[in-house]
């Protein structure tokens, strides 16, 4: 990457993190070709690369431990979230899992007790097997965190607005005790991406993302992102990216990097629409709970405006029972019906079946992840015709 822009007469300098959020997404230092002007990046579709001189090898040697498409989306990652290195996975929870690996036998995390149930299966299936053990606590209160400190503990997982239920974690008041404790601070920040909160400006070590969602934002794209705030903690990724293999291709690559480039309009849009249809969810009396950020009544909104600049395109509401849920599913027209969030078209999950299938009933009901709840990613269409379609399907 170059840190120039290309213009009519001569190049003019500037550094990209001094831009605009906006401005960075479309000018984030790799946006135009040196090589030939391209006003994209070039998909390096190769899996191994020359060597001109033995003595002087490549940048790039072999597609694993590096690409320059890919390496491109690193770098434009990095950028958004202010970080020092960025790196790009196979999926969110290669992402996810790769940066556990961090982890040894018989360390202990602490990790937000509603998690996705991607990474609840991750800690209780697979690393726990490792001997790597994991405590669930109610983020929302710092004393539980406090509490689950144990000599062994040696991270903290967050995960904030969390799934489904979009409870808010003080990141800063987490990260400052973690660092006086000399742990490891991990963030999930998908439901946010680093328009809305950049986690590292808080003190995060590591920030993640599933770039199936905001990021890619189109529904035809799996991948996995991670930021380290640091350099050292960079280098470690990058030997754990390379040693597992849970690498990004490079057509994955490029087509996220061009889906993040409407980012901010996207998300943008689809908040107004959110903040709309959560008030009228609210306003209903056969709803018996609605859950956002933006609610004036949802448990943590002063924490979440602290730290973040918006409240999202996830609405989550519970309909009562499992049955009325199923209802729900089966009459909607304009949402599709599917796992995953965060795309051009509004999504409706039902985590008790989807996303935290992987959790047992007792579990996920403990954690308020009751039969009759949705969780609907509000893309974007019309508000009005999204708001008559649910309307209809909410009718006995």
């Amino acid at each position: 990457m170059s840190g120039q822009q290309t213009g009519a007469g001569e190049q003019q300098p500037h550094n990209q993190r001094d831009l605009k959020f906006a401005t960075k997404l479309l000018h984030f230092g790799a946006e135009i070709d040196e090589a030939t002007g391209a006003s994209s990046v070039p998909i390096y579709q190769a899996s191994t690369f020359h060597h001109h001189d033995i003595y002087n090898p490549p940048v790039h040697d072999y597609s694993r431990s590096g690409n320059p498409t890919r390496q491109a989306l690193e770098d434009y990652i990095a950028l958004l979230e202010g970080g020092a290195r960025g790196f790009a996975y196979a999926s969110g929870m290669a992402a996810i899992s790769s940066t556990f690996m961090l982890l040894s036998s018989g360390d202990h995390v602490i990790v937000t007790e509603d998690v996705y149930g991607g990474t609840y299966r991750l800690l209780t299936s697979i690393l726990n097997r490792m001997n790597i053990e994991s405590t669930f606590v109610d983020m929302t209160d710092i004393d539980q965190v406090k509490q689950a400190l144990q000599s062994n503990t040696k991270a903290v997982f967050m995960e904030t607005p969390s799934n489904p239920t979009l409870k808010i974690t003080d990141i800063g008041a987490v990260t400052a005790w973690a660092k006086d404790n000399n742990l490891l601070t991990m963030l999930d920040n998908t439901f946010m991406t680093p328009y809305y909160q950049r986690p590292i400006e808080l003190d995060v070590d590591i920030v993640l993302h599933s770039a199936t969602k905001f990021l890619g934002g189109h529904s035809d794209v799996l991948a996995g992102l991670a930021v380290a705030r640091t350099e050292e903690l960079g280098r470690q990724l990058k030997m754990l990216q390379n040693g597992l293999g849970t690498v990004l291709g490079a057509q994955e690559s490029w087509l996220l990097m061009r889906g993040m480039k409407t980012l901010e309009a996207r998300m943008a849009h689809s908040e107004i629409s959110a903040r709309k249809l959560s008030r009228w969810l609210s306003e209903r009396s056969d709803i018996a709970q609605v859950y956002y950020p933006g609610l004036e009544n949802h448990p943590g909104r002063e924490i979440h405006e602290r730290q973040s600049s918006g409240y999202g395109a996830v609405v989550s509401f519970d309909v009562g029972t499992g049955e009325r849920a199923k209802q729900v599913l089966s009459k909607v027209r304009l949402p599709i019906v599917a796992v995953s969030l965060g795309a051009v078209e509004s999504i409706l999950s039902y985590p008790t079946m989807m996303s935290h299938a992987a959790m047992p009933a007792d579990v996920r009901h403990a954690r308020g992840i009751g039969d009759g709840l949705l969780r609907f990613s509000v893309g974007l269409e019309d508000i009005d015709d999204l708001i008559a379609d649910l309307e209809q399907a909410l009718q006995n």
